[in-house]
């Protein structure tokens, strides 16, 4: 069996399968201090949900994540419950940098807001998609972060 990343799932893995390797990737770039392109200043974390207008999950959503300053994007998918994960390189350089996330057919433009100071907390913002409306929430980053860390 040949092991697929998780921004090419194509369903041959289980929603828990893909969530606990996309876990061991992050809990590693976390774990591992000595690698400077994973520490905090270096990452800038986008996730969230897509749903449909009645709150119902979207599984299988293709997500992407696109700089528009670099054109580089960043894949994903929408696990059973719609949620998605993306863990982009953005340095301090990249404050205010513009980017466009696509679910499926919608697209949303966000700007990477954070102190680059602050090399302790993690950066990213939280963007849900429900029904044909994307949502920004920054303030639900860190805590739907932290329950997606201890799943």
């Amino acid at each position: 069996m040949t092991w697929l990343p998780p921004d090419s799932y194509t369903g041959r893995v289980t929603d828990k399968l893909a969530r606990l390797l996309a876990f061991c990737v992050f809990g590693l770039l976390l774990s591992h201090p000595a690698f400077a392109e994973h520490e905090v200043l270096y990452r800038y974390v986008v996730l969230g949900y897509v749903k449909d207008a009645k709150g119902a999950p979207i599984k299988g959503t293709p997500v992407e994540l696109i700089r528009e300053k670099t054109g580089f994007s960043y894949l994903a998918e929408t696990d059973g419950e719609g949620f998605y994960i993306i863990l982009a390189r953005l340095g301090n350089e990249s404050v205010g940098e513009r980017l466009t996330v696509k679910a499926g057919l919608l697209t949303a433009t966000l700007t990477a807001r954070f102190d680059p100071r602050n090399h302790a907390d993690e950066r990213g913002t939280r963007l849900d998609f429900l029904g044909r409306k994307p949502l920004e929430r920054p303030g639900w980053f860190a805590g739907t972060l932290k329950r997606f860390l201890a799943q």
